[in-house]
């Protein structure tokens, strides 16, 4: 059906086709569930794996960006997804930075996007999160980033973020804390050794109140290329996280820069700034995911998400130590039968190389 779709979704601009597919997804989840599911779901136990005290069916996860207000969480696991991850969600409401602010690379099969953190704010994601727990039974990620706004840094950058965390833990199986967005107009982040540190302690604050206990994973920005062998800042953050006791690293964000594309360069001139997603960066972020599995001798949870558009780039990503993968921007391209051809492909592997399970399959190739 996807391949009739997809045509008239792109005559639309890139926001307004996700904004119409949002849509359709939360009408679909309260008509058509038992529909989507007999035509979408394929589980099989081999892919089963049990993180972080929560059982994952299967290890294809929907990544931060797709659903930021978490508006349609049971479609999504309807589709076949493993988990759900929703956000990026900050403290305040914000409308994010002006349009157009979301751009199609097909020559790429890529996305570029400076949406700037636009998401309904906390307290509303929590309170639509809460409505929809009965209709879940995955392992949910929320995503928090600082809220978009110049005036908040430092201390204040401190306290948003700490007020995210207190509104959302509730409603989460996992919290991301999204150290590395390359979308905000002051051009720091939280991946900054000393602000990183900053941020757990104050993390870590909270956790100590009761019921405020929750898995933390921190998701990291891309390597500059995919031959990553010794990074000195990557070592310092990587020193911090593991002092804190992260739970999980996240591997990675989008690229603000432009290495490896077909796309024109007049047309990436006319785009402007933005993250990069999509297959572009599948070997830098598989390259991550291996540094990390290597640094931390496998001990702490990956996942890896970058360019996961088919069953092999999935793979490769799980050989080099992810337990889990998350994808978005092949959904723009593929389409929703995606999810179900990534885990038969995996199951197929899994076959081929006489592995039991998909754990057993985790940093094979480090």
């Amino acid at each position: 059906m996807y391949r009739f779709l997809r045509p008239l979704l792109f005559r639309l601009s890139p926001e307004r086709a996700h904004a119409v597919s949002l849509w359709g997804a939360e009408v679909l989840q309260r008509t058509a569930s038992a529909s989507l599911a007999s035509q979408y779901q394929y589980e099989d136990e081999r892919l089963k794996q049990r993180l972080w005290g929560h059982t994952f069916p299967n290890p294809v996860g929907l990544a931060a960006g797709a659903d930021k207000n978490g508006r349609a969480v049971p479609f999504w696991e309807t589709l076949g997804f493993g988990f759900v991850e929703v956000g990026s969600v900050s403290a305040r409401p914000a409308d994010g930075n002006p349009r157009p602010r979301a751009f199609r690379l097909p020559e790429d099969n890529a996305l570029i996007n400076r949406l700037g953190l636009n998401n309904d704010g906390a307290e509303a994601v929590a309170e639509r999160l809460e409505h929809s727990r009965p209709d879940r039974d995955r392992p949910l990620g929320v995503n928090i980033a600082k809220t978009h706004a110049p005036d908040i840094m430092g201390e204040a950058a401190l306290a948003d973020f700490r007020t995210s965390f207190r509104t959302l833990v509730s409603v989460a199986d996992y919290i991301t804390l999204n150290v590395s967005c390359p979308n905000t107009p002051d051009g720091g982040t939280f991946e900054d050794p000393e602000a990183l540190d900053a941020l757990l302690r104050t993390i870590a604050d909270e956790q100590d109140v009761p019921g405020l206990t929750v898995p933390i994973l921190i998701k990291l920005s891309p390597p500059v290329s995919d031959q990553v062998l010794f990074d000195t800042h990557l070592e310092e953050v990587l020193a911090v996280a593991t002092a804190h006791e992260v739970d999980g690293f996240i591997a990675s964000n989008t690229a603000p820069d432009r290495t490896g594309l077909r796309t024109p360069p007049e047309r990436l001139a006319e785009i402007g700034d933005g993250g990069l997603s999509g297959p572009p960066l599948a070997a830098r972020s598989t390259c991550l995911v291996r540094y990390l599995y290597r640094a931390t001798n496998g001990a702490i949870p990956i996942i890896g998400v970058g360019g996961v558009h088919d069953a092999d780039s999935a793979y490769a990503k799980i050989q080099a130590g992810a337990s889990l993968v998350q994808l978005y921007t092949a959904l723009v391209y593929e389409g929703p039968s995606l999810v179900y051809d990534i885990k038969q492909g995996l199951v197929d592997r899994l076959k081929e190389e006489g592995h039991a399970s998909i754990a057993d399959a985790v940093g094979t190739a480090t």
